[in-house]
């Protein structure tokens, strides 16, 4: 099957991302871009041999990788190959014309950006899981910070850009506790603001959820904002300090669809429609919750 040089950019983007996060500390965060294969013998609906590109969320790289292992028992005809990022790079990725199949978002905002510019295919978006924002610190830390409400306590904080989806909640749940004053963007409120309004303390602004979690476990910042999901694996590394509650944040819905994909033949299409279906499945759901995500599969789009 030939592949555009915009599809391999985009694996090649991805793998770069996973050097970067072993560099920073985080071993643990999985190799996003390695195709799940297993057997050859087929027990599902596709026999057509395919691969599908899927753009995740950062904070779902653990989990996607055995979400994929499981539905590869039954479709080991399809190869799967992650691209993992901020959301709103893969937003941008997308809308730039690089191959992708499937997205699966931290955030509405994205992906309702690329259906109204008609990039999903109609039908198949659907709400998944909520996770929960949690203010971190290592372990055999002594900081004095005991929640979101004192975390200007800190020397230093580990902090997503506003255009990354946990770096906006985060500072929706600043504005809702009286940290940081009203906007109508809260996702336009920059590191620097941040920053003036916590009293002046160190604010490092990191791409993704997992470069906040790599700070944090690293030793580079004291504290950071990151998912509960992201915590799992890293028990014996960080202590949650506060699970900032969804009151103040907002639902931190994760949606799915099948984008449309031009270069993708039919059996790619049907792969890519198998795999969505499969991610909103109670089989899936179960994988999910292991990894501490709550069921958002009846919430509204």
């Amino acid at each position: 099957m030939k592949k555009s040089v915009k599809k391999i950019s985009a694996i090649v983007i991805g793998i770069i991302m996973a050097v970067s996060l072993s560099a920073c500390g985080s071993s643990k965060v999985a190799d996003t871009n390695e195709s799940i294969e297993n057997e050859p013998e087929s027990t599902g609906a596709q026999s057509s041999e395919a691969e599908i590109q899927v753009f995740i969320a950062a904070s779902l790289s653990n989990v996607m990788q055995e979400v994929a292992e499981k539905y590869n028992e039954k479709n080991p005809d399809t190869t799967i190959t992650f691209n993992a990022d901020s959301s709103g790079t893969l937003l941008t990725q997308i809308e730039e014309g690089y191959a992708c199949d499937v997205f699966f978002s931290a955030a509405q905002k994205q992906m309702n950006t690329l259906q109204d510019d008609g990039f999903v295919v109609d039908g198949t978006r659907h709400n998944v899981v909520n996770n929960q924002v949690c203010v971190i610190a290592r372990n055999d830390s002594d900081t004095a910070v005991t929640g979101l409400s004192d975390i200007s306590k800190a020397a230093s904080i580990a902090l997503a850009d506003g255009s990354v989806p946990v770096g906006k909640y985060t500072r929706e749940a600043m504005v809702n506790s009286g940290l940081l004053e009203k906007t109508d963007d809260v996702s336009k409120i920059t590191t620097k603001e941040v920053s003036d309004a916590l009293g002046g303390v160190e604010v490092s602004e990191q791409s993704n959820v997992s470069k906040v979690l790599a700070a944090v476990v690293e030793g580079s910042c004291e504290v950071g904002t990151t998912y509960y999901s992201d915590t799992y694996g890293y028990e014996n590394d960080i202590n949650i300090i506060e699970k900032v509650p969804y009151d103040l944040t907002g639902d931190v819905i994760y949606p799915v669809a099948q984008i449309k994909n031009d270069e993708a033949d039919d059996a790619e299409k049907a792969a890519a429609k198998e795999f969505v279906d499969f991610i909103i499945s109670d089989e899936a759901q179960q994988i999910f919750e292991k990894y501490y995500f709550d069921d958002a599969r009846s919430t509204e789009k």
